[in-house]
């Protein structure tokens, strides 16, 4: 059973790793073409195709521990939250788009924080509100 999962994180993270350097190439064109003087070097460049795959990979990936049926959901979030932000932060910070600076360590960690618990509370409610109209759907079929 442990391999399902293991060959689900993999799997995922090949799938949608790849959108990751997408977004940072549309990024980059938008810079280079509104900031008079943009430049990057190729290393700058390489480095960030190669943190935002890997980002992208852990991010899809990860999304497997909620699907483990035996993990509370206490559990399964608690993974999910640790292997990205762990996943962001380190990518954040090798590209120097934060600087190496516990103030701003501390307030990315913040926003990234409050932002992951908002998209949970929205996930939940619009579950919750999914498993109420199944569940009416159901009731009337049955009558």
């Amino acid at each position: 059973m442990k391999n399902l999962y293991i060959k689900q994180y993999f799997l995922r993270g090949l799938i949608f790793s790849g959108f990751g350097p997408i977004i940072l190439g549309i990024v980059y064109l938008i810079l280079s073409n509104s900031i008079e003087g943009f430049a990057l070097t190729g290393n700058e460049v390489f480095l960030a195709i190669i943190s935002t795959y890997l980002l992208a990979f852990i991010q899809a990936g990860s999304s497997v521990f909620n699907q483990i049926e035996s993990w509370s959901i206490a559990k399964s979030l608690f993974f999910h939250f640790i292997s990205i932000y762990i996943a962001y932060i380190v990518c954040y910070l090798v590209n120097s788009w934060i600087p190496f600076n516990w103030i701003f360590i501390g307030a990315f960690t913040g926003i990234f924080v409050l932002t992951y618990f908002i998209i949970c509370i929205i996930v939940i409610i619009i579950i919750k509100k999914q498993a109420r109209k199944l569940t009416s759907q159901l009731n009337t079929k049955n009558r």
